[in-house]
C-alpha cells in the first residue's frame, strides 16, 4: 500500500464554499486521501485526539487549518497540536487563511505550523494556491503519530 494513501487530511475551515473549493482542488491534484472536513474547532480538536478514526489514536495526518473559526481561534488549536506533549506534535499543520498580518504570521511559525497560505480573495488564484498545495501534499513525507 502506498503510503501516501493512509495520511488522513482534516480540513478545519468554517466556510462551506472555501471548503468545498479547497476539496475540489486537492482531488484535482490528484490527491485521493480521505478529507475530513469540521466546521468548528471543538468538533475538529476531538477528532484530532479523542476519536477511534482521528489521527492520536489512527495514525499519520495532516491537518489544513483556518485561523478564524466560529468557537475558537486557528492559533489556539495549533497551540494544542503542537503542545511538548502532544501526541501531534509531529503532524504537519497547514495554516490557510484570508488574514496575510505579519504578526499573526510569525505567531503560527512560532507555535510550529509548517506551511502558511494567505487565500487570495480572487478565485483562480484561490484555486492554483490549492492546486499546488495538492501537488506538494502528494510528495511529502508524514512522520507516524508517536505511541505514548
Amino acid at each position: 500500500m502506498n503510503a501516501h494513501q493512509s495520511v488522513g487530511i482534516v480540513m478545519i475551515e468554517d466556510d462551506e464554499g472555501h471548503a468545498r473549493l479547497i476539496e475540489k482542488n486537492i482531488r484535482r491534484a490528484g490527491i485521493l486521501n480521505d478529507i475530513k472536513h469540521f466546521t468548528d474547532g471543538t468538533q475538529a480538536l476531538h477528532h484530532l485526539f479523542d476519536a477511534p478514526d482521528g489521527p492520536a489514536k489512527n495514525g499519520p495526518a495532516l491537518v489544513l487549518l483556518d485561523l478564524n473559526l466560529p468557537d475558537m481561534s486557528g492559533t489556539d488549536i495549533l497551540q494544542r497540536i503542537k503542545a511538548e506533549n502532544s501526541p501531534l506534535k509531529r503532524t504537519p499543520v497547514v495554516v490557510l487563511t484570508t488574514t496575510d498580518d505579519k504578526i499573526e504570521i510569525q505567531r503560527c511559525y512560532d507555535l510550529g505550523c509548517n506551511v502558511y497560505i494567505t487565500k487570495p480573495v480572487n478565485y483562480e488564484s484561490f484555486a492554483q494556491a490549492i492546486r499546488q498545495l495538492g501537488l506538494f501534499l502528494s510528495v511529502i513525507q508524514v512522520p507516524e503519530v508517536e505511541e505514548h
